[in-house]
């Protein structure tokens, strides 16, 4: 039997106590090896104060433009703040023009800042909502690399289950120009493949894994996630046709 390395990583600790609490849980018992932080997230300080206790896993910072108030002021964030100045979550229908990509910069910078401010030894980049994979940010993605010298980043979804398939192959097939860019522009390290925690429930079984290395999201805390947790609990790697060692984000 082959061998697959996965990393279990929990997307948004820090939006709320409830959510850190269920992600630092999974951690304690071995079951979720990284998590990735919300630097403006309205539970920061609880997660900070948390997160020396695992060190086993790794800690990712989860790049934000769409929720909670930015950590910088600019002009230009007129167009996806809403009227209480939070991130309105509207990004995918603005212009980027050339002063939103610099305070775009300038927000991703500060939000890494803020948590290396706290000591936090930043593991890899995601974001929330995907919105690092969005092609028009790429070059803001890559000068925030640049800028810290973050090595490690998540690629954009590859696994797709049968019953929600991927829309075309014209997307399969950009997003595969995208994940090429992004390991070979400013060399960077990633997993070979990338998808939710329980679409790889659905396909595991029947998939031809040519990946040494396959990161899973999940979202503990989320009513939503409850099924997923669930699964996370069971022996959910027993009967696969490969063997499962997990890893975290620093091991890649």
């Amino acid at each position: 039997m082959s061998l697959i390395r996965i990393i279990i990583n929990a997307d948004d600790l820090g939006a709320n106590t409830q959510i850190n609490s269920a992600i630092f849980n999974l951690m304690s018992r071995g079951l979720v090896t990284s998590a990735t932080i919300l630097a403006n997230g309205p539970a920061l300080q609880d997660a900070i104060r948390q997160i020396g206790d695992y060190r086993a896993c790794s800690f990712g910072v989860h790049l934000n433009l769409t929720q909670y108030r930015p950590l910088t002021e600019a002009e230009a964030f007129n167009e996806i703040v809403d009227k209480n100045g939070d991130f309105s979550g509207n990004l995918q229908n603005v212009h980027l023009t050339p002063a939103l990509r610099k305070a775009i910069f300038e927000e991703w910078c500060a939000q890494i800042e803020k948590l290396e401010s706290y000591g936090v030894r930043i593991s890899h980049i995601d974001s929330h909502e995907h919105v690092h994979t969005i092609p028009h940010l790429f070059a803001i993605l890559k000068l925030t690399q640049r800028r810290f010298r973050i090595h490690r980043v998540r690629i954009t979804k590859n696994i797709y289950s049968y019953d929600l398939p991927i829309e075309s192959n014209m997307l399969l097939l950009k997003k595969k120009i995208w994940n090429f860019a992004l390991r070979n522009y400013y060399r960077t390290t990633t997993a070979s493949a990338f998808t939710e925690f329980s679409t790889f429930l659905k396909v595991a079984k029947d998939l031809q894994l040519s990946h040494g290395t396959v990161e899973l999201m999940v979202h503990p805390g989320y009513p939503h996630a409850a099924d997923e947790v669930a699964h996370l609990q069971s022996p959910w790697h027993i009967g696969l046709p490969f063997i499962v060692h997990l890893i975290n984000y620093n091991m890649l």
